[in-house]
């Protein structure tokens, strides 16, 4: 429920300044000396690819390291990893009076370690104390503002600010990551990695209609689904990437009674796969609202509503790019035998409260 309260909502995102101003190896520095633990903590293996990167990415990773004292390599590492194992649900929504609303939530970790006594993923809980919120200045102002894991110099989730928003989810395919990175390891470097295109885009492209063509165009090492709103009533758009071309763009037609444009992790022309299913729920939500959509009352509890929120889900985001919003969140899932307790502990201090958390557990467990 909006405002975050309650059992799933674990507060707010820290805020950070990335100095574009200063050299590449320098702006990082006082986030990764905030963080520094954080880091350490999260990177346990080493890759040694730095010297192959472009610039000045390679730079911020290299000053990232020295900062950290985590093995260039590793930092690397850490910085390749989300070519290939990001799981999130985008959106952007055009209310009555024609306001974009661009809203994810980012998961990540599937499969890489159960903490049983936890019951959670090792590598979503090492993530959520590296996230922060960024804004990048250049001559000191806003360049784009972005929400991201302390170290990491891609883009997942981004604002230009009154010009176009973006977020970045994983597409599974055949031709997928794991091809473009041993492509690039063995020198074939002709393709961009995506979260540093999308890092490009916010930084350089000035208009909704310069990131689209960017965002279709350029070549790219892993498949993707950039979700992208700008600052117009219909400009929002998912398009679909393989690693050469844009596939079946969707496009925001209010007109045709499509005000919403929605993405998980599955091409939108085809049916998700049965064991992960967010696509329905979040869309059975959003129908159920109708076009009297907000940031108050409709997107936070859609992102909030169980499968959609998950044991994977690092961070919610909200963006409005006209108005300059930008709200991120940590939720965190919360089973339906937990949300009992929970409501039978509230009640126990205050009855008044039951009429709220019984809401929020018809939130929560997939009702909207």
């Amino acid at each position: 429920m909006y405002p975050p309260n309650g059992p799933t909502f674990k507060g707010d995102v820290s805020w950070y300044t990335v100095n574009l101003d200063l050299p590449p190896s320098k702006r990082w520095t006082d986030i990764i000396t905030d963080k520094k633990n954080e880091v350490s903590s999260y990177v346990t293996v080493s890759s040694l690819m730095v010297d192959t990167l472009p610039y000045p990415f390679n730079e911020e990773i290299r000053g990232i390291a020295s900062v950290s004292g985590v093995p260039l390599g590793e930092v690397v590492l850490f910085n390749i990893f989300y070519e290939v194992f990001t799981v999130c649900t985008s959106l952007v929504a055009e209310d009555v009076n024609g306001n974009l609303i661009h809203a994810r939530n980012l998961d990540f970790g599937l499969f890489m370690g159960w903490d049983l006594k936890n019951r959670s993923w090792i590598i979503t809980e090492k993530l959520k104390p590296l996230v922060v919120n960024i804004d990048f200045r250049r001559n000191n102002q806003t360049v784009f503002k972005s929400t991201n894991f302390a170290g990491y110099v891609g883009m997942l989730t981004g604002i230009h600010p009154h010009s176009f928003t973006l977020t970045m989810n994983e597409r599974f395919s055949l031709d997928g990551g794991y091809i473009g990175i041993l492509e690039w390891i063995l020198g074939k470097r002709d393709g961009m990695w995506m979260s540093f295109l999308t890092r490009s885009v916010l930084e350089n492209a000035t208009s909704y209609e310069s990131a689209k063509a960017l965002l279709s165009d350029t070549k790219l090492l892993a498949p993707a689904y950039f979700i992208l709103g700008g600052n117009q009533p219909g400009q929002a758009c998912i398009i679909t990437r393989s690693r050469t071309h844009s596939i079946n763009p969707l496009q925001l037609d209010v007109k045709n009674g499509r005000w919403y444009v929605l993405e998980t992790n599955y091409d939108h022309w085809k049916e998700p796969l049965f064991l992960d299913d967010r696509r329905t729920p979040a869309m059975k939500c959003m129908n159920q609202t109708t076009q009297a959509v907000s940031f108050d009352t409709t997107v936070y509890d859609v992102l909030s509503t169980k499968p959609v929120l998950n044991k994977l889900t690092t961070y919610t985001t909200l963006m409005e790019v006209v108005v300059l919003t930008f709200y991120n969140f940590f939720q965190i899932f919360v089973n339906v035998i937990d949300i009992f307790f929970y409501i039978y502990f509230c009640n126990y201090i205050n009855v008044q409260k039951y009429a709220q958390w019984n809401n929020l557990i018809i939130n929560t467990t997939g009702a909207s």
